[in-house]
């Protein structure tokens, strides 16, 4: 099965000269989508609490496929404009209120700005998992496990999983049943996940997969702790995963994480 580029609307095989502009030409509306939606966010055209229209209807107005519309609203959840609540919808937060504790995206500029932002989260998350494994319900093993798959879907597909990874970290913080913990990592934002500020590769090569996958494989183990109730055990794969990440950084980003 011959492997294809899904870009836009149209479909085109990896080694065809058009895959490259289309996926410029994808970037640059999708940047374009969220400077719009942004702008009615922040003029009260789209209220807080109100619900998005449906990708369809999106799509319909502005012109632009499906991956536009979902790369778009990635960005503004990233930006703390909107959250999904699956299987329900994307809604616009509130944007007058914002919480005491923020992290601005121009705090996260810079390689050390990141690992710092690491030290913080190693230091949260993991008692966040430790508290979730105690007391994490069947609705949170549920959501986690989505958030598990989307990201591996994401990630064999191509495409990076920024929004899956943020998710799974965001619901492990709201099995603690402690909204402190929730709060915390709203404030955070999807823009925490390292990946998400040094972004500097479009698609994703070899180098870059074997790191997701390993990842993954990082997350599984704390799923699989929190699902035992095994709070040392999610503790610990907690510490591990963020504590890798943070090395990886500090050996000078070679991969762009």
């Amino acid at each position: 099965m011959q492997t294809q580029a899904r870009t836009g609307m149209r479909t085109y095989p990896m080694n065809s000269p058009a895959a490259p502009a289309e996926k410029r030409k994808t970037r640059s509306l999708t940047a374009e989508l969220v400077d719009q939606l942004s702008a009615e966010i922040q003029k009260g055209d789209l209220s807080s609490g109100e619900k998005l229209p449906t990708e369809a209807a999106i799509m319909a107005r502005f012109g632009v496929s499906r991956t536009v519309v979902r790369e778009a609203i990635s960005k503004l959840q990233a930006g703390g404009l909107v959250e999904t609540r699956h299987g329900i919808g994307t809604f616009v937060l509130t944007q007058t209120d914002p919480p005491s504790f923020r992290v601005n995206p121009n705090q996260l500029s810079t390689l050390h700005d990141v690992i710092a932002l690491l030290e913080l989260r190693i230091s949260i998350e993991t008692e966040a998992a430790a508290l979730a494994a105690v007391r994490r319900t069947e609705g949170n093993l549920r959501i986690m496990q989505e958030a598990m798959l989307a990201f591996s879907t994401a990630i064999e597909a191509g495409r990076d999983a920024i929004a899956a990874d943020f998710q799974f970290h965001h619901e492990i913080a709201r099995a603690t049943q402690n909204k402190h913990f929730a709060d915390m990592m709203n404030s955070l934002g999807a823009q925490s996940i390292p990946r998400a500020r040094l972004e500097t590769t479009p698609t994703l090569d070899a180098t870059r997969l074997a790191y997701l996958r390993r990842v993954h494989q990082e997350h599984e183990n704390i799923l699989n702790a929190i699902a035992q109730q095994d709070a040392e055990s999610a503790r610990a794969a907690m510490r591990t995963h963020l504590s890798n990440s943070r090395d990886r950084h500090k050996k000078g980003a070679s991969s762009h994480h």
